[in-house]
């Protein structure tokens, strides 16, 4: 695993050896692009939540997500039916927005981005044929993307696009699509587990999905089964004692 001292192109190095080394047999797509957007957050410097959009048809929607922000964000474009995210993953172009205060595209989704104190955003397209889909990286700090940091941002992207690519060659594009709505549902899931926890801690959406985030590491099991167990039996699953 990268340490926190490390340059971030050796850093970047060293996350994508370990990407690299993840195994279709022990892995889902879910899983995959989970991974990437994990080591994304992980590894870019300063504080930064990430996610990857994809276009199933015409419907946009956030398959894997590392934080409240970047799904808030995701969304709040998708429901005006334009952005930054979603103009990266049908153009193929990359996307910066180096302060959303004095920002001038996008003028009805910016001010949410400030709202939410997102100052700066990147959006990487996958190099992938046949998928609109893009990497969003949303940082609190203004011009937060640096050469170096836009670099290894690429190479996340390509990263989850050879997740993807590599999935083809065991299965038909209408298996992918089956990959990525289960993806979604996993999702889902998680959204509902979180709406218990605000409704019954009066947490916040921030607070909620870290509560499912450390019990999963405290259990050692995923996080969207713990969001499973919490919907089907209303209870949260407990740590094994330690002897």
């Amino acid at each position: 695993m990268p340490t926190p001292n490390e340059p971030l192109p050796a850093k970047t190095d060293r996350a994508l050896q370990d990407l690299s080394a993840l195994t279709l047999r022990r892995h889902s797509m879910d899983t995959l692009l989970q991974a990437v957007v994990d080591a994304t957050a992980s590894t870019l410097p300063g504080h930064v939540d990430s996610s990857i959009s994809v276009l199933i048809g015409s419907r946009p929607a956030t398959a894997v997500y590392t934080g409240q922000l970047a799904l808030d964000l995701d969304e709040s474009q998708y429901e005006r039916g334009h952005g930054p995210c979603l103009h990266a993953a049908t153009t193929g172009e990359l996307v910066e927005i180096t302060d959303a205060r004095t920002e001038t595209r996008w003028p009805d989704y910016t001010p949410r981005a400030v709202e939410r104190h997102a100052l700066s955003s990147l959006s990487v397209p996958l190099p992938m044929e046949g998928l609109h889909a893009g990497l969003n990286i949303y940082a609190t700090e203004a011009d937060a993307f640096d050469d170096a940091t836009q670099s290894a941002a690429r190479e996340f992207a390509r990263s989850a696009a050879a997740a993807i690519a590599n999935m083809y060659d065991y299965q038909t594009a209408r298996d992918i699509a089956a990959n990525l709505e289960l993806a979604l549902q996993s999702r889902a899931v998680i959204d509902q587990a979180k709406g218990i926890l605000m409704e019954r801690q009066k947490l916040t959406a921030d607070q909620a999905f870290q509560t499912l985030a450390y019990a999963s590491q405290a259990a050692n099991v995923k996080l969207r089964d713990i969001a499973d167990h919490l919907v089907r039996t209303g209870e949260m699953p407990q740590p094994p004692r330690r002897s």
